[in-house]
């Protein structure tokens, strides 16, 4: 997944592909360890793309940038 596309998600949609890339870096390291992963680089490429997503939710976080439904958000924490 590009930076634009996890950028045009909503906040919720963002948080349901951060716990699905990370269930998927989980099974990924479970499959290399018993020799059934055939492209290794699958988890360094995920791992990457969770990376990418976890620093979107931090500028949300910090304010730096907004994401879609930003106030929606807001709204729901107040």
């Amino acid at each position: 997944m590009k930076v634009h596309e996890i950028r045009e998600l909503s906040h919720k949609e963002l948080i349901e592909k951060f716990d699905e890339k990370t269930e998927e870096v989980a099974n990924l390291k479970f499959q290399h360890a018993l020799h059934q992963l055939e492209n290794t680089d699958k988890v360094r490429i995920v791992k990457r793309e969770l990376a990418r997503m976890k620093t979107i939710l931090v500028e949300h976080a910090k304010g730096i940038r907004t994401l879609k439904d930003a106030a929606s958000v807001d709204e729901e924490l107040s």
